[in-house]
């Protein structure tokens, strides 16, 4: 049996993730930090995110808000065991630092935020800012 490597030119998913994402060290160096799959969608009253953690602990999950940027940082740790009948071939899992921001603006305050993780996923959920409607007055003519 043949196996293609996932890093091989037929991975039509890594062709486009590398056009379209940032730049970033490459995904074997074992310190390289990388961004987890997320999905946003735009509720009617909130912004909820939606990250995929997979191999991560939910003490190992940090959520700050910043000057209304929300930062999302994760570490998930690999396994050292040893293999007593073979060897591994290849690893594809990805270990180290997962750190993704998102720009929600300001007027939102880190208690107005609600996270659940569950089963490698989290949700986040993030009211949207209100935005003021500008004032408008009449000028009367004299």
């Amino acid at each position: 049996m043949s196996l293609i490597p996932r890093s091989s030119l037929f991975n039509l998913d890594d062709l486009f993730d590398g056009f379209w994402a940032p730049a970033r060290l490459s995904p074997e160096s074992p310190s390289a930090a990388f961004s987890p799959r997320v999905d946003v969608t735009d509720k009617d009253d909130r912004i909820e995110i939606t990250a995929e953690l997979p191999g991560v602990k939910k003490d190992d999950i940090h959520i700050h808000l910043e000057n209304g940027v929300l930062t999302l940082s994760a570490e998930s740790q690999q396994e050292n065991k040893e293999e007593k009948n073979g060897k591994v071939i290849r690893q594809e899992r990805r270990y180290g630092t997962y750190m993704r921001s998102f720009q929600l603006g300001s007027g939102i305050q880190e208690s107005d935020i609600t996270a659940q993780f569950t089963d490698g996923v989290l949700i986040l959920s993030a009211p949207k800012a209100k935005t003021a409607e500008p004032e408008r007055k009449r000028i009367e003519i004299s």
